[in-house]
């Protein structure tokens, strides 16, 4: 056995502290359904994971176009009267301004009713409120700016469903108004003369997961169907559409899946000088080639075969590069860049903006790096116990809180637990320092008034109900299940962070504070190639409640292993030996800090496509690594030996009878055994029990060890 380690031993290797759930394979179901559908048996599985398992929902699943949709007027209350609104407006010559917000989501949806209500002949401006000095939606100043140019209809987009006093103020002024929204409801609704909120409509309904880009679609086609002057607005709107669901994270399931998946086809010949030029500056191919056909002949009644696929992109694409460059200006510049970009019909304009785009983004990622550095470095110098907070809170001066919330997403893949994440500042949305106090006669620095904060979550805990738990200490908040905003003075912070703990630890296990990998199947190296990776086409638009297929495959070796680019990216070989040994190329973002990687691990990944000197190859996106387990059998006796591999040597272990209690005995090759008893953070170590002394198997060695060990039993 290890003797109990003074410093970390160079062959110990750190791993992310992550907890995997593997669906329960269903082969003989998989392999059947594959046959039906002409697919390989692990995207039958995955499709079987989703819920989907008869040829008539894989049909529709597929060819999303087959569904028979409501019509958006028979299941939105209050579309018909937004309608009968705008159209009094535009036929009175009546102005009319949006205001929108400063997320991809909020921008889209901006730019998307701007073209809309122009091409319908409306006299319409916008507005957004200033992410740094007014926070999130619509507020007084606006409303009673809105008034004094004359405005006779504000028409909210992506906010608006919580603003009561600002819409009682328009209503005061004789202002009229529409809150097109999709988040949350709070208790009371504001008295608004319209509300289109999916929120507030069945959850059985296909518009239910529309965001907010998607309601002002609804809203923008309805109204152009209503005046009959359609021609020409569906294929640019939709491409906006496409751009800010994606971007905003919105699940890609019901009209989403259907719209997404045609503006994905539309993107690469955009008919908008400012998507063209994104796509340009951001270096986005549009894929292309063959795919073979998953459906067969009792689904399309053809041939199956191959079929060409259209030039489209994927929901990566946008995901990863032309959202974030829209994202970072609403973070950290001037929103009309993004708005101008999308509405402008000149290329030279609409190149320009995308350039400003691009140089923003570059500025967002160096200051998401060194704040992710800064909050790092606070959370190892702090040694907080997460297994008794079970929340993270984080806040420094200095912070920009444009992009804290990204940092926050970064933090909890770290550490597992839920984030808030915060900076001091003045009231007028300034960087201040943190209150202190000083017993010298030089008086301190003013202190900063209030925090403002961004928080993200796990799967098991509902920050917007975190943030309610803690009302009475903040100022503003808003947000959903999954991410939120916060703002509070700043002397309430520690009593913030105590009551956050409370709440954590009445929804929270420690079992839920590990970061959680989701595995869909298992998978042989040898069945990684380019024709699996374009039947995973026909599942496209991945994305959320539609995540593209993860695979997992036991026991790889690591035969070339190295660090590349600035986040500090591994970019390493998997081989895996058996009947056909196999290596694939594969990339680790960001794991620079567990390098160099063990030599034999269990990966769990994603497929991507690297096209490199005119060849294309498919390549693993790592997910998830653990140490593997070499079991005997798969399913080892109750009280049996198993063999196991950990930091390249080998043990063995077993669950023995210890009194009244089943003890987990590990053994090393020298003959000695760490006894550890159920739930109990002292083991017994030695060559024999008369002799062997206590260690604390919380340390990270025999921590990581244990976890191994039952991973070899089974338990």
């Amino acid at each position: 056995m290890q003797e109990l380690p003074t410093s970390v031993p160079p062959h110990f290797h750190r791993l992310p502290n992550q907890r995997w759930q593997i669906y329960s394979p269903q082969p003989q179901q998989a392999e059947q359904f594959a046959t039906e559908i002409g697919l390989s048996p692990l995207l039958a599985q995955v499709l079987i994971n989703r819920g989907i398992d008869s040829l008539k929902e894989v049909q529709g699943f597929i060819e999303p176009e087959s569904l028979v949709l409501p019509a958006p007027m028979d299941e939105f209350p209050d579309l018909a009267a937004s309608v009968k609104l705008l159209r009094e407006a535009i036929s009175g010559g009546q102005k009319i301004a949006i205001c929108g917000d400063y997320d991809a989501d909020g921008m889209t949806s901006t730019a998307l009713l701007l073209r809309a209500l122009r091409a319908l002949g409306a006299n319409v401006d916008y507005a957004i409120p200033s992410r740094m000095r007014e926070g999130y939606g619509i507020n007084d100043r606006i409303v009673e700016e809105f008034h004094s140019e004359g405005v006779a209809l504000i028409l909210t987009v992506d906010n608006g469903i919580a603003a009561y006093g600002p819409v009682v103020r328009a209503r005061e002024l004789g202002v009229k108004v529409i809150i097109t929204d999709h988040h949350d409801l709070p208790p009371k609704l504001p008295p608004a003369d319209a509300i289109l909120n999916p929120k507030l409509i069945a959850e059985s309904s296909p518009y239910r997961g529309l965001a907010g880009v998607g309601v002002a679609y609804v809203l923008a086609i309805t109204l152009a169907i209503d005046m009959q002057k359609v021609g020409g607005l569906v294929n640019p709107l939709l491409e906006l559409f496409t751009l800010g669901t994606i971007a905003d994270l919105a699940p890609l399931t019901g009209v989403n899946r259907r719209w997404v998946k045609r503006g994905l086809r539309l993107l690469p010949h955009s008919q908008l000088a400012g998507i063209q030029a994104l796509i340009q500056v951001a270096g986005v191919q549009p894929g292309s080639g063959e795919s073979p056909s998953i459906l067969n002949s009792k689904l399309t009644g053809g041939h199956g075969g191959t079929a060409p696929t259209q030039n489209s992109l994927k929901p990566e694409d946008i995901g990863f590069r032309l959202g974030p460059r829209i994202n970072a200006v609403g973070r950290l510049a001037d929103p009309q860049i993004v708005i101008e970009l999308l509405t402008t019909d000149d290329r030279e304009l609409a190149l320009k903006n995308a350039m400003q785009c691009e140089q923003i983004n570059q500025r967002r990622q160096e200051l998401c790096q060194e704040i992710e550095q800064e909050a790092i470095a606070w959370c190892e110098e702090k040694a907080i116990d997460l297994q008794q907070e079970r929340v993270l809170v984080v806040v420094q001066p200095g912070w920009h809180h444009g992009v804290i919330g990204i940092v926050a997403s970064r933090l909890v893949e770290r550490y597992g637990v839920p984030v808030f994440i915060g900076t001091f500042e003045d009231e007028g949305g300034h960087g201040g320092t943190a209150p202190t106090t000083s017993s010298s006669s030089v008086p301190p620095c003013p202190p900063a008034k209030i925090v403002r904060g961004s928080a993200r979550g796990i799967p098991e805990f509902n920050v917007f109900d975190g943030l309610n738990f803690c009302a009475d200490l903040l100022t503003k908040f808003g947000g959903h299940k999954a991410a939120g905003g916060f703002s509070m003075p700043a002397e309430n912070l520690e009593q913030f962070r105590s009551q956050l703990s409370i709440f954590a630890n009445q929804c929270l296990q420690p079992e839920h504070l590990k970061p959680l990998v989701s595995v869909d199947v298992r998978a042989d190296l040898a069945e990684i190639n380019l024709d699996l990776y374009r039947q995973i086409d026909a599942l496209e638009p991945c994305g959320i409640e539609n995540k593209a297929p993860v695979f997992w495959t036991p026991n790889v070796c690591i035969t070339e292993q190295k660090i590349v680019g600035k986040g500090g990216h591994v970019k390493l070989t998997a081989t895996q030996d058996g009947n056909v040994s196999a290596s694939v190329k594969a990339i680790a973002w960001r794991w620079g800090e567990y390098f160099p990687l063990p030599r034999r691990v269990d990966i769990a990944y994603r497929l991507r496509e690297n096209s490199f000197n005119g060849k294309t190859s498919v390549e693993l996106e790592l997910l998830g690594v653990r140490l593997p387990a070499s079991v005997a059998s798969s399913r080892p006796p109750m009280f049996g030996k198993v063999e196991f591999y950990y930091c390249d040597r080998t043990y063995s272990c077993s669950l023995s009878p210890a009194g009244s209690i089943e003890e987990l005995r590990i053994r090393n090759s020298q003959g000695q055994v760490l006894a550890v008893a159920p739930g109990q953070n002292i083991g017994l170590l030695g060559n024999s029990r008369k002799d062997a002394r206590e260690v604390d198997v919380s340390l990270p060695f025999f921590e990581n060890l244990i976890q191994t060990a039952k991973h070899a039993l089974g338990i």
